[in-house]
């Protein structure tokens, strides 16, 4: 069990602030996702959690115990990198062992915890292969048994997946969830500019921009709640459909926003007239681009069947309950004010 406490912490390279007075508490066996854009911060906020990384000022607390000048070995965590780290000319059983033997344990215990890791990870079969006789996804779940076999009071992982195809991200993302089950009690941060990954791994999510926390919360909490501008048109893919100007200004609000699988396509009737600018059929579904006349055309997610071709005249349609409105600072309007 590892409860981590964050105050106040500031991270600066030179005269650049990369991180600004970061706060956050992450309880013992939570799974936290940090997320945001590329130089948000939110590997560098992973890197001082680890150690790797001085803070410029603040602290870090595990357990209790302040860790904020205490070296990485002594912190109790466990790191898996987006590059596997393997020692290539060691087999997967030693690979995974080698902390262990740095440590001095018996011949027993090794093998034992080793085992453990391989079987939580269905690895046992691969024991004596080197890492070059290896999948990438066979590659990153032996990174992870080595990180395992340590019994670290945090995980943390930054991008791990970011070097996988794409069918070899879904099966490794969910032998992660199941790892996450079967390690109850164990705190995991992770890191990943993947929406898919955030949303489905995640208890808690954490969006970073320009070093400071936008907002934490459940993933559907940020998806159906955003508390910003910002964390609406991040979080969901597609993105946020966001109007201003006149559009926004019949719902009191400086800009609006409305989810492209709230938008209903119709040849006539009241709410947004525009073009068919192409129609992406992805099988399931549809996304509909639509131009009326902002700098970028709205999105509409549709059932697969959906039949609308460039240059269609057609209106675009939501139910007042569903939009979002935001003020001139980014904040988003309580409906009740």
């Amino acid at each position: 069990m590892a409860k981590l406490m964050i105050r106040n912490l500031d991270k600066r390279f030179g005269a650049f602030d990369i991180l600004k007075n970061v706060n956050l508490e992450i309880p013992s066996g939570e799974f936290v996702v940090f997320v945001g854009p590329s130089g948000c911060g939110k590997s560098t906020l992973l890197r001082c959690i680890s150690g790797l990384e001085t803070v410029s000022g603040g602290t870090l607390q595990i357990d209790g115990m302040d860790v904020t000048n205490v070296a990485p070995s002594r912190r109790g965590i466990a790191m898996v990198f987006q590059s596997y780290a393997l020692y290539p000319h060691m087999s997967v059983f030693d690979n995974m062992a080698y902390a262990l033997k740095i440590q001095k344990l018996s011949k027993e215990e090794i093998d034992a915890k080793v085992r453990d890791a391989a079987r939580k990870l269905q690895l046992e079969s691969l024991l004596d292969r080197l890492p070059r006789q290896l999948s990438g996804g066979q590659r990153q779940r032996v990174a992870i048994g080595r990180a395992i076999v340590r019994d670290p009071k945090v995980f943390l992982f930054d991008e791990p997946l970011s070097n996988l195809d794409a069918a070899l991200r879904v099966q490794t993302r969910l032998e992660i969830a199941t790892l996450k089950q079967s390690l109850p009690d164990t705190t995991m941060i992770y890191v990943t500019h993947d929406q898919v990954e955030a949303m489905t791994l995640a208890d808690r999510i954490v969006v970073l921009n320009a070093g400071r926390i936008e907002q934490v919360g459940k993933p559907l909490e940020l998806y159906e709640r955003p508390a910003s501008l910002f964390v609406a048109g991040f979080i969901g893919s597609p993105k946020m459909n966001l109007l201003t100007g006149k559009h926004a200004a019949g719902f009191a609000a400086t800009t609006i926003g409305v989810r492209p699988e709230q938008l209903t396509v119709a040849t006539s009737g009241n709410g947004w007239a525009g073009t068919v600018l192409r129609t992406e059929h992805l099988g399931s579904e549809s996304y509909v681009y639509v131009d009326i006349g902002l700098e970028e055309p709205m999105i509409a997610r549709l059932p697969g069947t959906a039949a609308f071709e460039h240059g269609d005249a057609v209106v675009l349609q939501a139910s007042e309950q569903v939009i979002l409105r935001f003020d001139a600072k980014g904040a988003r309007i309580d409906p009740a004010r």
